[in-house]
């Protein structure tokens, strides 16, 4: 059986980069090899800007791996939210792959998603105490897409945050990058944009917390995330706004993926390839 761990993709070299040394460090822990693949888009980054060694996505991968004989997967996911409108669109693909391959067994770990809340915790507070900010108030900012399930997965942690904080933050809000258009994703409103615009928010100390694993066009310095706080503490004099580091850089993930994937592997009754 082959184990990978799998992200949505990007064209940022960065982002595909953490991705293999995330699981390079996973694998050591876990004692397998685990390869690292990105859903889409990554195999679109030059080669020269990843050591000379282009990325493997998904459908190649499996094809690949089949065309030598495997026919059990493990998948580790580096998703925000595994389950959402991603999760799916992922499974229809590996259905498909299954189909036109002659079929194969796959299994998914639980990733970060039983402790992603803790994570995210940990981030504000490590950004409070850095920056010895006092009671600030807390955006939990996702991407924003059109699944329900992400956005009920934010207003979670938000509130965990909130529980877990009490006195040492003050409100704290629930907001995403962007919607797509139309009424039927209101659940992903209110907009980073106007959170940061709104009155309810105190024109002061803010710690912005992205639900982001890594360092991107979206997230990262010179990311949309970024702009947004740049635009937004032009508009408001006093407002600071304050990002706690990336959800998938924490120290602690390498070994909560490790953990699930060993875990998976017992519940399943799998035999996972060894170095």
């Amino acid at each position: 059986m082959k184990a990978a761990l799998i992200d949505n993709g990007s064209l940022e070299s960065a982002a595909h980069r953490n991705l293999r040394n995330l699981a390079a460090a996973v694998g050591a822990r876990a004692g397998i090899p685990l390869a690292a693949v990105s859903w889409k888009h990554s195999d679109r980054i030059p080669a020269s800007e990843l050591g000379g060694e282009s990325a493997w996505t998904l459908a190649p991968w499996v094809r690949s791996q089949v065309a030598n004989g495997e026919r059990e997967f493990v998948f580790a996911p580096f998703f925000v939210s595994p389950r959402g409108a991603v999760g799916s669109a992922l499974r229809e693909d590996l259905a498909a792959l299954a189909m036109e391959t002659g079929g194969f067994e796959y299994v998914f770990t639980a990733g970060l998603s039983d402790e992603l809340a803790a994570i995210v915790i940990d981030r504000i507070d490590e950004a409070i105490a850095s920056r010895g900010l006092h009671r600030p108030s807390v955006i939990v900012v996702d991407h924003g897409g059109p699944s329900a399930v992400s956005a009920e997965l934010r207003d979670r942690i938000a509130a965990e945050a909130f529980a877990a904080l009490g006195d040492g933050i003050g409100p704290v809000f629930a907001a995403s990058m962007e919607s797509p258009e139309g009424s039927a994703c209101s659940f992903n409103r209110p907009l980073l944009s106007e959170i940061l615009s709104s009155p309810a928010l105190a024109a002061a100390d803010t710690v912005v917390a992205p639900l982001f694993l890594a360092p991107g066009r979206h997230a990262g310095p010179d990311g949309d995330l970024a702009r947004i706080a740049r635009a937004a503490e032009v508009r408001r004099a006093g407002l600071r706004c304050h990002f706690a580091g990336l959800v998938g850089t924490h120290a602690g993930v390498p070994e909560i993926i490790s953990r699930s994937l060993r875990a998976a592997a017992r519940s399943n009754h799998l035999q996972l390839e060894t170095p």
